[in-house]
């Protein structure tokens, strides 16, 4: 699953980033609100932390204008400001939540599980196509009923193909949602992944094709 981290304090967004990866989610970093509006334009995220003191527009504003837009993920806010008029404001404003700094990231970790969770008992947390399934929540790899052992890198890889079946994904799509931000990587890294991948799914990599010049796609049933 892939979290958007809206913080323009290094210091802070750096904790959040490795704290969030090393739990199995992949982090997209905002550092103003322009940044935070451009990650959501593409879809493809799953929970935004928000913090509300930006340099460039209020975090509280950002807010507005996701919901105002039809942007349903879930928003955590997380922020300096703790009085009640802006907690008030947030959740009126739609945010899911709200957590004021400092804070403790196992609170936090638990609040973006809870928001994480399948409403309704829904199918959200499962990606399938074909004889491949991903449990989110489980972190378990399936082909048929074989498990399949992947890396923290070569599941984010899947989970990102498995989402968008059937639609090309570039290279530089793949590393932008599969690669923690910031990490120094080259377009030769999402190939030798997809070539780890798919000698691990066996038979059924071949759901996975290259299509030349551009990246890979995940063959639709």
């Amino acid at each position: 699953m892939r979290i958007l981290v809206v913080e323009d304090e290094d210091r802070i967004a750096s904790f959040l980033k490795k704290g969030l990866s090393a739990s199995g989610y992949a982090v997209v970093r905002a550092a103003t609100g322009a940044e935070a509006l451009e990650a959501t334009e593409d879809g493809g995220l799953d929970l935004a932390i928000l913090d509300l003191g930006l340099p460039d527009e209020d975090g509280l504003s950002i807010l507005e204008r996701w919901r105002t837009g039809g942007l349903e993920m879930p928003v955590i806010i997380l922020t300096a400001r703790d009085g009640i008029d802006d907690r008030v404001q947030g959740l009126n404003l739609g945010a899911d939540d709200y957590l004021p700094k400092p804070f403790a990231f196992d609170e936090l970790l638990a609040r973006v599980r809870a928001r994480l969770r399948p409403r309704n008992g829904g199918p959200t947390t499962v990606l399938q196509v074909g004889r491949i399934r991903l449990d989110l929540l489980t972190r378990r790899a399936t082909v048929d009923d074989r498990s399949i052992d992947l890396t923290t890198r070569e599941f984010a890889l899947l989970e990102c193909l498995l989402r968008h079946p059937g639609r090309v994904m570039s290279r530089d799509q793949l590393l932008d949602q599969a690669w923690p931000f910031g990490v120094a990587v080259t377009l030769n890294a999402v190939d030798a992944y997809v070539h780890y991948l798919r000698e691990k799914l066996g038979p059924a990599a071949d759901r996975i094709e290259t299509v030349r010049g551009v990246g890979y796609r995940m063959r639709a049933p």
